[in-house]
């Protein structure tokens, strides 16, 4: 793993996210797990030889971030905001997490088939969070502060780590540097509201959800992509197009790679950016006329 400071290591290079864990001097925080099997494990042995593993934080609910905690069992607490523990591993129409995690083994971590779980064992105990909070919640974990702000936007329940101590702010998805940026069906005005709150904090690393470790300007860099979809597909609104000819027609492929391990997912990034935008915004009037016209 990578050493971003004296006591921070992240890992960039894994498909999924960057899991990365913090040493203090009462043990290791884990902010993240790896979505690979045999990269949990890995990650495990590495962060248990600084020190017991007192605590597993989540930053959003998506697979990539949370199917690794399967892998950390009875290795510290799991503390997931509201958000994340509502919707940890649910199944939604534009994916099944289990289903994309399952995908990834032959191609990304061939060894970690022998400890794939099956789907009924998985959601036995999947490991989500113990601690469970609303708003922001502080830890302190022996000379080391954990501020988890709720950073909504991304997904509802996304959080931010700051450690203050370390001058590192560790964002989850709310940053993808240098690397394709998943919409989903996350709120655009949140998200920038959310990235307006990490500029107010004190710090001069930022590690990402994806990509490589940054600072401060990549909060300027994500911000405009926000407004670059929002406005384009805004943009096809007023212009009359159908979501089918808003999906076929607006992308940002042009922009940058998907993150690692997933360039076969560019069309479906493009497709579901745009179509879950322009769903969006053209579901405002409706919205409008209903309290309108009860």
């Amino acid at each position: 793993m990578d050493q971003v400071t004296r006591n921070i290591r992240t890992e960039t290079r894994y498909r999924g996210c960057n899991p990365s864990y913090v040493t203090t001097s009462d043990g290791v925080v884990v902010i993240d797990t790896p979505q690979l099997p045999t990269k949990a494990v890995a990650m495990r042995r590495e962060a248990e030889s600084h020190g017991p593993i007192r605590y597993v934080i989540n930053t959003e609910h998506h697979v990539d971030h949370i199917f690794g905690n399967y892998y950390f069992k009875g290795a510290g607490i799991v503390v997931n905001h509201q958000g994340v523990y509502d919707r940890f591993m649910t199944v939604y129409p534009e994916l099944d997490p289990f289903a994309y995690a399952a995908e990834a083994i032959p191609t990304d971590d061939p060894d970690g088939a022998a400890i794939f779980p099956d789907r009924d064992e998985y959601y036995a105990d999947p490991n989500k969070g113990t601690v469970i909070f609303t708003g922001d919640l502080t830890l302190r974990v022996g000379d080391h502060t954990f501020e988890l702000l709720h950073t909504p936007g991304h997904t509802p329940g996304q959080v931010a780590v700051y450690v203050p101590e370390e001058r590192v702010v560790l964002t989850g998805d709310t940053v993808f540097s240098g690397c394709q940026t998943w919409l989903m069906t996350s709120d655009v005005d949140q998200w920038i509201a959310s990235l307006d709150r990490i500029r107010a904090l004190d710090f001069d690393v930022l590690v990402p959800g994806h990509g490589p470790v940054t600072g401060r300007q990549s909060l300027d860099r994500q911000r405009a992509t926000l407004l670059e979809w929002e406005t384009a597909v805004a943009v096809a609104v007023a212009g009359g197009w159908s979501r089918e000819e808003t999906v076929a027609r607006v992308s940002f492929a042009d922009r940058g790679p998907v993150d690692v391990g997933q360039g076969h997912m560019m069309q479906y990034i493009q497709t579901l950016n745009a179509g879950s935008l322009w769903d969006k915004l053209t579901a405002a009037p409706r919205a409008a006329e209903r309290v309108a016209n009860p």
